[in-house]
């Protein structure tokens, strides 16, 4: 027997509490390489014990449990064992993160958006959750679901990493539900950057199914103005430029302030590019005015990244369709060459 299988005969609930803590530290440790990572995966039971720990009654234990389990699985090489049947691991985190009364939810949403980050990953989890996403989507959208106090806000990256999917953004689109229209509103949510980025990666990935750009952009969704206001700022207009804006965006006043993180500026404006992907949505967006919002943007971004794509996107928006010469730039043959690279270097993530 090898000193790691020795030392997962430990890691169980019925394990005297000071040897069990003294294995857990030592697993804690060696989750910390990538070989000790890679002895842990091969040794059977391990992660399976770890799961199992998450439900200890001793808070520290459990604590620890779930950081090895994090590790573990913020290790991309490892993601495929880690999701195979065998280790339940996706089944265990679910039904920690969907118990009101689990104060490990929270580690549990983290795994589970290292488990997705890979397309097998994410495909796995697609598989297990099944038609019930939309019951995720429900718990997220409670801020209070958790009794404990987790917040579960990487969930939203979870929801992103499955929007690589095309299963997920057909099932995300889908207008019988009402899925998007729930998860729009956190594009604009003040208390994480991980709940709007995670978002706000979705929403970008289902701006690609360039066929759904007019369900996008409807009053049933309203995506262009949720879109814009995280990029506006204080600045006023004349009367004339207010009234071609969205409602929304209408004498924001002195107060109204940018998303601060660049990052995300950048996930905003990349998503409003690819609405441009189309005739119809190059249209729409010149129609609410949108080039005022990017111009007064322009003077104050000071992001090399960021401005990189804002001045493509301005530089389509400005354009007129004759120019273009296309209705659809992601299926038109021809496509200008630096317009093509542009919008390969935003392809969905896998």
């Amino acid at each position: 027997m090898s000193e790691i299988e020795e030392l997962s005969q430990f890691l169980t609930l019925e394990t005297r509490l000071d040897v069990k803590a003294l294995a857990l530290q030592q697993t804690l440790g060696l989750t910390g390489t990538a070989d000790g990572r890679q002895m842990l995966i091969n040794t059977p039971c391990v992660v399976k014990n770890l799961c199992k720990l998450l439900n200890d009654y001793q808070k520290s234990v459990a604590k620890d449990a779930s950081l090895a389990l994090i590790n573990l699985s913020a290790d991309e090489d490892l993601t495929s064992t880690l999701v195979t049947e065998g280790t339940e691991i996706i089944e265990n985190m679910l039904n920690i993160t969907t118990n009101p009364e689990h104060e490990l939810a929270d580690p549990a949403c983290m795994v589970l958006s290292n488990l997705s980050r890979t397309k097998l990953g994410s495909e796995r989890l697609f598989q297990t959750m099944g038609e019930k996403l939309e019951k995720y989507i429900d718990i997220f959208c409670q801020e209070k679901y958790n009794k404990k106090g987790a917040r579960l806000h990487y969930l939203a990256a979870v929801f992103s990493n499955l929007s690589q999917i095309p299963a997920v953004r057909s099932y995300i689109l889908d207008p019988s539900r009402t899925c998007l229209q729930r998860l729009v509103s956190f594009i604009d949510y003040k208390d994480s950057t991980t709940r709007r980025g995670g978002i706000l990666g979705l929403i970008k990935n289902c701006c690609f199914e360039t066929d759904h750009h007019d369900f996008l952009l409807s009053d049933a969704v309203d995506l262009l103005p949720k879109l814009l206001l995280p990029l506006a700022g204080p600045e006023e207009f004349d009367e004339e430029d207010n009234d071609k804006l969205p409602i929304d965006l209408q004498y924001l006043g002195e107060e109204k302030t940018r998303e601060q993180d660049p990052d995300i500026r950048k996930m905003l404006l990349e998503a409003l590019t690819q609405l441009c992907a189309t005739k119809y949505g190059r249209e729409y967006l010149r129609s609410k005015n949108t080039y005022v919002i990017l111009r007064e943007l322009h003077k104050w971004e000071k992001n090399d990244n960021v401005l990189a794509v804002l001045e493509h996107l301005v530089n389509i928006v400005i354009r007129f369709e004759h120019e273009i010469g296309y209705d659809n730039l992601k299926k038109e043959v021809e496509v200008p060459e630096e317009i093509t690279e542009k919008f390969n270097a935003l392809e969905p993530a896998l």
